[in-house]
């Protein structure tokens, strides 16, 4: 599908017109946008617009990196949109000459349905030339990556509020889920950080001081992004080292617990041994007493053993865990 709009000589904005008549150079500038082509439209890059070989290389194979490559007629970036549903990264090309600007992608994008929406309805914008639809362009597909961050914020501090009070397995499922996810917008956000640097920096697309301004408001936001994914990453093995250590706290109260009974119970054991034993001459078996007073023996032992671990401090340890 193929989407037009163009500003014209005459100062006129131009929807959904054919190819076919921007060869009449009627226009002061167009954006053409080119989504989920057929053939005949792959086509077009080579064959109408006569882009160089290896940009229609880079749009038409698997995902590529954010770049930006200089050409002599134009210059062509990659830029990465993500997708909320699969969390996978989506490439949108860009290229970009003193009067055009033409997309192409395979996936629909709405950051590109909002920035159009922009231009068209702001006479200052579209007004401005082709520079700043791709202003346009950038600064939506940026702003998409905010919501997707404040959502993993906001549930990554719930779970951290919950730690102490709600405990279960699913979330912290959900937590190394999260810290995959984060480590997919890292790989997308800090090489369109990059990309923005490297636009900044180049002499080749001579931006004019106003241009320069809002790119930079762009750069600015790419970096709050970085340092959030950074934080939130913290956030993550935080939550994971809290998950680990009340584990192993549970661990050694069950451990305590153990021990405490076993300790108990090993010298009961070997009086109750020693006792059970069936020799002929053991004078205690013949006395009356004698089982009321291996019972009150073993009481005293169990008694005084619990008594020394209190003296110590065990259950008041036991109590803390």
């Amino acid at each position: 599908m193929i989407r037009t709009v163009g500003v014209t000589t005459d100062h006129e904005l131009i929807q959904n017109f054919s190819l076919d008549q921007l060869q009449d150079n009627l226009f002061e500038w167009y954006w053409v946008d080119i989504s989920n082509p057929s053939i005949d439209e792959q086509n077009l890059l080579r064959d109408f617009f006569q882009f160089h070989p290896l940009a229609i290389e880079d749009c038409l194979h698997d995902l590529q990196r954010p770049k930006l490559d200089n050409y002599d007629r134009h210059t062509f970036f990659v830029l990465h949109t993500y997708n909320e549903k699969t969390m996978e990264a989506e490439e949108l090309d860009v290229f970009v000459g003193g009067n055009f600007v033409v997309t192409f992608h395979y996936e629909e994008m709405h950051e590109l349905d909002e920035a159009l929406d922009r231009l068209i309805h702001s006479t200052k914008s579209w007004k401005r030339g082709a520079m700043h639809a791709l202003y346009q362009i950038i600064d939506k597909v940026v702003d998409h990556y905010f919501p997707i961050i404040y959502k993993i914020e906001d549930y990554l501090n719930i779970v951290e509020d919950d730690m102490s009070r709600h405990h279960d397995q699913f979330s912290m499922n959900r937590v190394f889920e999260i810290r995959s996810d984060l480590l997919h917008l890292r790989r997308t956000i800090n090489p369109m950080r990059d990309l923005l640097y490297r636009m900044l920096a180049s002499s080749r697309l001579n931006f004019s001081q106003e241009e320069r301004t809002y790119f930079e408001d762009i750069y600015d936001h790419l970096i709050k992004l970085s340092e959030m994914i950074d934080s939130n990453r913290d956030l993550t093995a935080d939550i994971r080292d809290s998950h680990m250590s009340m584990n192993a706290s549970r661990m050694n109260r069950i451990m305590m617990t153990l021990t405490i009974v076993s300790t108990v119970f090993i010298p009961l054991t070997f009086v109750a041994g020693v006792y059970g034993m069936n020799f002929t001459n053991m004078p205690e078996l013949n006395w009356s007493l004698g089982y009321y007073g291996v019972l009150l023996f073993m009481f005293m032992i169990a008694g005084g053993m619990l008594t020394w671990f209190t003296y110590k401090g065990w259950f008041k340890l036991f109590k803390n865990q």
